[in-house]
């Protein structure tokens, strides 16, 4: 199977979302452009913010769409396109309620489970066959307080968990960008 050489974080731009629970996406590819020193810088033409890093002594592309994440697949659509990257070579990172904060799980192809960002990207695509990063942020119990979890910040422990998933994945990234999946996903879903 193909490595990966497009990186996306999703989430919504602007500091009022910062650190929200939405955002684990952009907390994943900020972490990762951080720790190499590198800077996000704005493409208006890819819709989005891109730097690059190397993983595996491969350059690596990060994008985080500036569409707000209902629209994500614009800017997604846009990368992959420019860069002309088959959506199998990608990989989105997302915020994933059905998963416990600290929990990170890889995953290729599959729906949307009703992240809005997946869900415009698959769209647009019009199929799924990409990689995920679904990084836990866990469920608030209903439903109806969906929308105000997602979009607020977590709590103290919850916060330090979603970053220990975030970190739990970035070790097991140079074996996903070598296209050695099948260990990435083992390493990090026995990690817990």
């Amino acid at each position: 199977m193909a490595g990966i050489r497009l990186i996306v974080g999703l989430g919504n731009p602007g500091p009022e979302h910062a650190r929200t629970r939405h955002n684990a996406g952009f907390r994943f590819v900020d972490t990762l452009a951080e720790r190499q020193g590198e800077r996000f810088g704005l493409e208006s033409k890819l819709f989005g913010e891109t730097a690059r890093v190397m993983v595996a002594g491969q350059s690596i592309w990060l994008l985080k769409p500036a569409t707000y994440m209902n629209l994500s697949g614009k800017s997604v659509t846009a990368a992959l396109r420019y860069w002309k990257i088959d959506p199998e070579e990608a990989l989105l990172a997302h915020d994933e309620l059905d998963l416990a904060p600290g929990t990170a799980r890889l995953k290729f192809d599959g729906g949307h489970g009703g992240q809005n960002g997946l869900r415009d990207t698959i769209q647009l695509l019009g199929h799924g066959k990409f990689h995920r990063l679904r990084i836990g942020i866990g469920h608030p119990g209903h439903k109806d307080r969906v929308t105000s979890w997602v979009l607020g910040k977590p709590g103290k422990d919850d916060e330090i968990l979603i970053g220990q998933a975030v970190d739990d994945a970035i070790e097991v990234l140079p074996l996903a960008v070598a296209g050695d999946f099948n260990e990435a996903m083992k390493r990090l879903h026995t990690n817990k």
